[in-house]
């Protein structure tokens, strides 16, 4: 019978943890958001509007991915017009508010200041608190089991990782974009200096035939 125990335990741990994982997963994803990359031309903004309830939290995150210097300009602002941010030509930021009224609030990023260099722009809108990954987890008085505290510890390595993996892919991107607005640098230069020395081959070519072209003399002085 002890045999038997030692060898079902860990079969009944697993099929636990795994529900209860499932249950953390499932609850993260009740928090609302929206990831966009948007393609901002020069001389022009663009504005996002989100309906949201009183005494709601709402974290704005964004990145210039590619275009000009990286820079952007972005505000918000509540129902009531107020600016509750303002950044002019950054390269990324992050707010956090709770609002105070409910109502539509706008964001917008605007390229107005530049009058040649299109933008590409990662956005990220999250709005709520993550709900807790256990039931009852804010209520408890109890500490929490193994299994919990090791849901809970995977629970926020996979969002480190998350985080993570959206930061290394905008980087890629970034680095990406900046490697193919080199490698055209280099092209275009490559074929100036190519256009020069053919320029320049044929004038030594031209150059040095004069030097040994043969002047022949006038009629006029021939018959002379």
């Amino acid at each position: 019978a002890a045999g038997a125990v030692r060898v079902a335990m860990p079969g009944a741990v697993r099929v636990a943890v795994r529900s209860l994982c499932l249950a953390a997963l499932l609850g993260a994803l009740e928090a609302g958001g929206t990831e966009l990359t948007l393609e901002l031309p020069d001389s022009a903004h663009r504005c996002f509007h989100q309906e949201l309830e009183s005494g709601i939290k709402f974290t704005l995150d964004y990145q210039v991915i590619s275009g000009g210097h990286y820079d952007v300009d972005c505000y918000v602002e509540d129902p009531n017009g107020k600016t509750i941010y303002q950044e002019t030509k950054k390269q990324y930021d992050s707010f956090s508010h709770h609002t105070e009224v409910k109502g539509v609030y706008t964001f917008c990023f605007s390229n107005e200041f530049s009058t040649f260099s299109h933008k590409i722009v990662y956005f990220d809108f999250q709005v709520g608190d993550e709900p807790p990954i256990l039931p009852d987890m804010n209520n408890r008085v109890t500490a929490l089991t193994q299994m919990e505290s090791a849901c809970v510890t995977i629970h926020e390595m996979l969002n480190a990782v998350i985080d993570s993996q959206t930061h290394y892919r905008l980087r890629e991107a970034q680095d990406r974009s900046r490697a193919e607005e080199l490698n055209g640098r280099v092209s275009y230069w490559s074929v100036g200096e190519t256009f020069i020395l053919f320029m320049v081959s044929i004038g030594q070519v031209m150059l040095l035939k004069s030097f040994f072209t043969e002047k022949r003399p006038s009629s006029i002085g021939a018959g002379t």
